[in-house]
């Protein structure tokens, strides 16, 4: 009987140790998986919240002076060539109109333009104050969120403008064994509206996905599995009380020998 038992045991512990790939793996189909011809151009679209460094120059550089200005201090981005000075360049806020207050040019709509559509309308305006004018405009407050079944959850800035989802994923540690892969949840701000898209990493489709790259601001928040929503409500030491029972059913099997 209690070898009976002891085989049933075993049997259990085994089928649950068995774990399908599929609900694992990430990219899975990659080979087959049909690749976009079109070459991807991302480029995200400036938000309110968003801080801008905008230098401006010209073939004239006093020229472009009134349109560079400077604020001190000890560090920081867009600070001058000259390692003497504390100085750095004026950064501006884009308010919740989607508007910047910018010298001499005054307020300007800059929310929902790309940073290409943003460079070209800065050009249209200069134009006729400067020859030839050539705009450095970069997103320095660039951040996205990470929350959930993640190694190391939290808010992350990075220098660059282009992140994807499997990065930001990397930055966070990656998924923890809970983490569901096959929905990971993005909310993302389109012109104020808040949207939000499920993401199956297992499949590698999603590389062509609209929520493959990231917006700045974007919120991603990977879902526990059910083996964690069944551990919350039966408690996480059951699995380690069905241990305890297997090792003495295994010792007084050896002992009734």
């Amino acid at each position: 009987m209690i070898k009976r038992i002891l085989l049933f045991l075993i049997f259990v512990f085994a089928f649950a140790s068995c774990a399908s790939n599929k609900n694992v793996h990430y990219f899975q189909g990659i080979d087959d998986s049909k690749s976009s011809s079109e070459k991807v151009n991302f480029e995200p679209q400036l938000q309110p919240d968003d801080l801008l460094l905008i230098i401006v120059s010209a073939p004239d550089p006093e020229a472009a002076a009134p349109y560079n200005l400077l604020t001190f201090s000890d560090s920081g981005v867009g600070r001058t060539d000259n390692a003497a000075s504390s100085s750095r360049y004026q950064t501006y806020l884009i308010d919740n109109n989607g508007e910047i207050e910018f010298p001499v040019l005054g307020r300007i709509k800059m929310g929902g333009l790309t940073k290409s559509e943003a460079v070209e309308k800065l050009k249209s305006l200069l134009r006729k104050y400067i020859t030839s004018p050539i705009i450095n405009l970069r997103i320095i407050n660039y951040k996205f969120s990470v929350m959930g079944e993640v190694a190391r959850p939290g808010l992350f800035n990075v220098p660059t403008e282009r992140v994807t989802l499997p990065e930001a994923i990397s930055m966070a540690g990656d998924l923890t064994i809970y983490g569901d892969r096959k929905q990971i949840l993005v909310i993302r701000d389109v012109d104020g509206v808040k949207t939000h898209n499920f993401i199956d990493i297992t499949s590698a489709d999603f590389i062509n996905s609209p929520f493959y790259y990231l917006d700045q601001n974007d919120v991603v928040y990977v879902r526990p599995n059910k083996t964690r929503v069944n551990s919350s409500v039966v408690g996480p030491n059951v699995t380690v009380g069905i241990s305890a029972v297997s090792l003495l059913i295994t010792i007084i099997a050896l002992i009734a020998r």
